[in-house]
C-alpha cells in the first residue's frame, strides 16, 4: 500500500540523547470527509473488538514488549502508566473489559481502531490549523497547554516531552493532544502521526502506519500526499 511521503518529526538533540530510539513520523492525508457516524464503521468496530478479545488477555498485555515499552517511556517522562495509560493499551483494556469505545467521529474512530489492531498509539491533527513543521522538545517551565476538552490550561513544570509547530504546543507526547488542532467534522486535511518510543522497531511502526492510513481512507476517503 502506498502511504505517500513519510515525514519524520525533528527531535531536539538533548531529548534525542536522553531517549535513544525515540521516533515519531506522520503522513499527510488530504480531502477527507469526516462524519459523526458511519454504519459500516460501526460494523467494523465489532469485528475489531472480537479480534482483540481473541488475541489478548489482560495478563498478556502486562508482559507484551510493545506495551511494556510505552509504559517504560511513560515512567521515564514522569507519567504513571497505571493512571494514564498509553492510548493503544487503554483502548484494548476497555475492549477486554467489555466497555464501549467512545464514538468521537469517523476519522478519530478509524485511527483508534488501527491503534487497537496494531498496539501503537496514533494521533491526528487538523493540518489547516498547524502553522509550521513539527518539532519535539522538552517543555519549558510555566508553558501553558490546552488539551482536548480543557477549560483551563495545564501549566507545565518543564522537562515534559512536547510537540510544537513552530508557534504553539500541539501535544504533550505521546498522550495528550491540543484542543485547537483536534479533528472535527470540519477537518478536510490531516496529519496522521505514528507515535514511537525507544524499543519499538521500525517494522512495527510501519505496520501501524499502513493500518492507520488504510482505515482512515476506508471510512473517510482522502488522498495521501506525495509532498511534504
Amino acid at each position: 500500500m502506498n502511504v505517500g511521503i513519510i515525514l519524520y518529526i525533528k527531535i531536539e538533540e538533548e531529548l534525542n540523547t536522553k531517549f535513544r530510539g525515540l521516533k515519531a513520523e506522520y503522513v499527510i492525508i488530504e480531502g477527507v470527509d469526516v462524519r459523526f457516524e458511519n454504519k459500516k464503521l460501526a460494523e467494523f468496530k465489532s469485528e475489531v473488538f472480537e479480534r482483540v478479545k481473541g488475541r489478548w488477555t489482560l495478563d498478556q498485555l502486562r508482559e507484551n514488549p510493545i506495551f511494556r515499552a510505552y509504559r517504560d517511556f511513560f515512567w521515564r517522562i514522569g507519567v504513571d502508566p497505571t493512571k494514564i495509560r498509553p492510548a493503544s493499551e487503554a483502548l484494548i483494556r476497555r475492549t477486554l473489559r467489555g466497555r464501549s469505545i467512545p464514538n468521537i467521529n469517523t476519522l478519530v474512530d478509524a485511527y483508534n481502531l488501527a491503534s487497537i489492531d496494531s498496539g501503537i498509539p496514533l494521533a491526528a491533527f487538523d493540518k489547516d490549523k498547524i502553522t509550521g513543521e513539527f518539532f519535539m522538545r522538552e517543555a519549558v517551565a510555566k508553558e501553558e497547554f490546552y488539551g482536548i476538552g480543557m477549560d483551563k490550561p495545564v501549566i507545565l513544570n518543564g522537562g515534559e516531552v512536547v510537540l510544537e509547530d513552530g508557534e504553539k504546543l500541539v501535544a504533550i507526547y505521546p498522550y495528550r493532544d491540543a484542543d485547537m488542532s483536534k479533528i472535527t467534522l470540519n477537518t478536510r486535511n490531516l496529519l496522521l502521526m505514528i507515535c514511537g518510543v525507544p524499543n519499538i522497531d521500525d517494522s512495527t511502526l510501519e505496520e501501524a502506519k499502513v493500518l492507520g492510513v488504510n482505515y482512515v481512507q476506508r471510512f473517510c476517503g482522502g488522498v495521501v500526499s506525495r509532498k511534504g
